[in-house]
């Protein structure tokens, strides 16, 4: 037999509410909480406007002449530093910031500096037991070097300062730029200045630190099967045709080894040219495309023998430790592109691979 029973109503009064709200002003005062002595204020606001039927009459023109002071700013949330966590807490590998950019230097070989724009990322370690990181600590760390010329000595001082600002032990920074190179066309004289995308990385970790430079060289590749082909009809049927060439890319990404002392942007841009000569021409006149056609056919490569060819020339520098050369020939035969990626040493050995990792080594000049 079902019974019914009555329930006294859980819904509270009016007058009920405001009571409970004063109540809770009060503990708070005494447990010395201004953030939430506010938020409490805000409560008692809304409840006696609910009692007159009107809503608060906040301001709504902003106040120029208004300062904040110490005691204001100690009552803004702070919800980073907060003791509640979210109902799954593990440890995040990197979280921070990634493309603010600002104007740094960096020196030259042949002394001096250049100015450039320059795109940051800067990542932390957040471990299980903290909510989150203040994200404007990262930037306000890294300004305070701004102004000096940069090297991997002055991006590991503003990993310290970051790593010290957000109470964590590992730590990343990445600036990223395109670095202008003079380059002398084949045979006509003519200079103009190549572009390369080039990265510096630092990764901290306790007390050591891995320093990585990553390089993107822009080459033609003439494929030698097509080459051979393309012979075989001229000498056999008399028959006029070309092999297919393609603009590549490829991503060389080297840690300096230890106590090495400089590793210049255009010593590396140089390993890459001897490991495969045919770098996209900037100036050219007609002797200029002659020649570098003269230069593809001398240098046949594919995909496969491109990377070892990288790393043939990378595994003989000694200030290079661990690297990988991930290339990809962007196909004028296939609608597809032909890639390959080596690795030496423990820094990028890796059995995954992103999904769209290969489409960001287009080069859209």
């Amino acid at each position: 037999m079902n019974k019914m029973t009555s329930q006294k109503s859980l819904v509270a009064s009016r007058e009920e509410v405001e009571q409970a709200a004063r109540l809770i002003k009060t503990w708070l005062k005494a447990q010395n909480n201004p953030e939430s002595e506010v938020a409490a204020d805000i409560g008692l606001q809304l409840v006696d406007a609910d009692r007159s039927g009107r809503y608060p009459a906040f301001s709504r023109t902003y106040d120029q002449d208004f300062s904040a002071d110490g005691d204001y700013i100690a009552t803004l949330p702070d919800l980073q530093n907060s003791d509640h966590l979210a109902e799954f807490s593990s440890t995040i590998q990197h979280v921070g910031i990634s493309n603010f950019r600002l104007p740094l230097r960096y020196r030259l070989p042949s002394g001096g500096h250049i100015t450039l724009e320059t795109s940051v990322a800067g990542t932390v370690r957040l471990d299980a037991d903290k909510r989150g990181i203040n994200m404007s600590r990262i930037m306000r760390s890294f300004y305070r070097h701004a102004e000096r010329s940069f090297s991997f000595d002055v991006i590991s001082e503003a990993l310290s300062d970051y790593l010290t600002d957000l109470d964590s032990t590992t730590a990343r920074i990445h600036l990223a730029f395109s670095y202008p190179v003079k380059i002398r066309s084949l045979r006509s004289g003519l200079e103009g200045y190549q572009y390369y995308n080039i990265s510096l990385e630092q990764i901290a970790s306790g007390p050591c630190a891995t320093n990585i430079v990553h390089l993107d060289y822009v080459y033609s590749s003439t494929c030698p099967c097509s080459l051979e082909l393309s012979e075989h009809a001229r000498m056999v049927r008399g028959q006029l045709a070309t092999p297919h060439s393609q603009r590549s890319v490829a991503r060389v990404s080297v840690v300096l080894a230890k106590d090495t002392e400089e590793l210049w942007f255009e010593d590396l841009v140089k390993l890459c040219r001897k490991a495969v000569p045919t770098e996209t021409q900037v100036m050219v006149k007609r002797e200029d495309e002659q020649a570098f056609a003269e230069l593809n056919a001398a240098n046949p490569i594919f995909v496969e023998d491109a990377v070892r060819a990288f790393a043939k020339e990378l595994s003989g520098d000694p200030r290079i430790g661990d690297f990988r050369v991930v290339a990809s020939h962007q196909e004028s035969l296939h609608s597809h592109d032909a890639v390959s990626l080596l690795t030496e040493g423990p820094t990028f050995a890796t059995e995954s691979l992103e999904p769209q990792y290969f489409k960001s080594l287009y080069h859209v000049g």
